[in-house]
């Protein structure tokens, strides 16, 4: 998506903030059904993100693979739990809360310093006419496809059974109840 500056910088913003208040949200929320949600919406931010990068392929593949599978198994996952299992506990902090926020506040700060300390001018942006992008997906597509097959054939099928394996342990937990 070719876009002028302001604009392009604008989007890029919002997508931020809704992609950390999504972030947020699954975190917080005691409702695990009001977390997939926002896991959710946080994914098709991710996928937004991938348009404004003209990266058209991998934003189709997110919104499919990650919003419309592996988000909605988890959906019928949470749902298929008995309400009681989410109930609210008094306690408001653990110490397990506690190691938690220790690690991500230092990972936080790792990253943070990690991106400041990156030269970011050697980034090249280009334009590019319809005709070429499109020339340019096609080969990209083609590329991924050979190296799922070749190169990553290994890693892709063991994530295929890993998913097999979660949609049969969510067919039989549900058959249980």
């Amino acid at each position: 998506m070719d876009l002028t500056g302001p604009i392009h910088d604008i989007l890029v913003v919002f997508l931020g903030l809704v992609l950390i208040l999504g972030g947020l949200g699954v975190v917080l929320f005691t409702n695990p059904i009001y977390s997939a949600f926002s896991l959710g919406l946080v994914l098709i931010c991710v996928s937004l993100f991938y348009i404004l990068l003209n990266s058209y392929f991998v934003a189709a593949a997110q919104l499919l693979i990650y919003v419309g599978a592996i988000n909605v198994l988890i959906l019928f996952a949470v749902m298929f739990m008995k309400g009681s299992e989410f109930s609210n506990d008094l306690r408001l902090w653990t110490v397990g809360d506690g190691v938690t926020a220790l690690v991500c506040t230092s990972i936080l700060f790792l990253l943070i310093s990690t991106i400041s300390d990156t030269s970011w001018y050697g980034i090249i942006w280009t334009t590019k006419s319809n005709h070429i992008i499109e020339q340019d997906l096609i080969s990209n597509v083609q590329q991924i496809g050979i190296h799922l097959s070749t190169d990553f054939f290994l890693p892709f099928e063991l994530i295929s059974i890993i998913l097999l394996v979660a949609l049969i342990g969510a067919i039989s937990m549900a058959r249980q109840n």
